[in-house]
């Protein structure tokens, strides 16, 4: 993957990028876009009307270069709620760099976005989140201790985390599950680089810190996203149990075999959730 853009390159290309979402979708930008991580792809079938756009369209865009990961924004309706869905999701372990989502975050941002939901594909650490759960993020542990905004300059890279994912937000996860007898989990997310696995001692590290599941990705996306002022929701498709906690060996197939196995639900879900944020007082002009 090539190095993600800085400085005035990727003011450059935000700019660009947004002249190009507003060509191709409205000057007036969807409330509510979303990230969707592996085993959530299905999700861009709950839109109605919708349009696509590919990432190569949007200079600020990542290009990335996982399986199960689409170059492509698209923006429709879910129920009364417009969403735009962004079919894929630059990763630290592809380039080493933590700003890889910098440029597209920030050009949602100036497009009008007000939520950003982020979706990823996780390990539990926890026996009451079997594969095929589904967990609402409440907080995350920075494991690697590494920003996107490290480099930055201005008062405003000192960004306030301290409820980093909407307390709002995810009491209407709760309501949505509640109204159609779903069983939702909250928790704590520990963000890894990769792309290795953990090993065991790792793990039992992280659960005594607190963290109630593993993955590769989103932490960065959530610093990017206060720090421009989005509120954000986080959901976690648990498609294992993280190192030493099953005799099974932990692969990316083994996550997208079982992605695949849930990610109906979880779309649907998703969905669900999407439509519902039309309700919200605080979303409404």
């Amino acid at each position: 993957m090539s190095t993600p853009l800085q400085g005035a390159e990727l003011a450059a290309a935000i700019t660009t990028s947004v002249e190009r979402l507003k060509s191709a979708f409205g000057e007036h930008a969807p409330d509510v876009a979303v990230v969707l991580g592996s085993g959530w792809a299905g999700a861009v079938d709950q839109l109605h009307e919708v349009q696509n756009l590919a990432y190569a369209e949007l200079p600020a865009f990542p290009q990335p270069k996982v399986e199960g990961h689409v170059a492509e924004i698209a923006v429709g309706r879910v129920g009364q709620q417009r969403v735009a869905m962004l079919r894929g999701r630059a990763h630290t372990y592809e380039s080493g760099d933590c700003t890889g989502m910098a440029g597209a975050i920030r050009s949602l941002k100036a497009w009008g976005v007000k939520v950003l939901v982020l979706t990823n594909a996780s390990g539990s650490l926890r026996s009451h989140q079997p594969p095929g759960s589904l967990m609402l993020i409440s907080d995350h542990i920075n494991a690697p201790q590494r920003s996107p905004l490290t480099g930055m300059s201005g008062s405003d890279r000192f960004c306030d985390l301290s409820v980093a994912y909407d307390k709002e937000l995810r009491q209407q996860g709760f309501k949505v599950a509640q109204q159609h007898n779903m069983v939702l989990t909250e928790g704590v997310y520990v963000w890894a680089v990769g792309p290795h696995f953990e090993t065991p001692a790792e793990i039992r590290m992280f659960a005594a810190w607190g963290a109630d599941a593993v993955g590769m990705s989103t932490v960065p996306e959530t610093i990017l996203a206060r720090h421009a002022g989005l509120r954000v929701a986080g959901l976690a498709l648990i498609t294992n149990m993280a190192a030493g906690m099953s005799d099974e060996a932990l692969t990316h197939a083994l996550t997208l075999q079982q992605a695949k196995l849930s990610g109906e639900r979880a779309a649907a879900f998703l969905g669900q959730y999407l439509a519902s944020l039309a309700t919200l007082e605080s979303l409404k002009d």
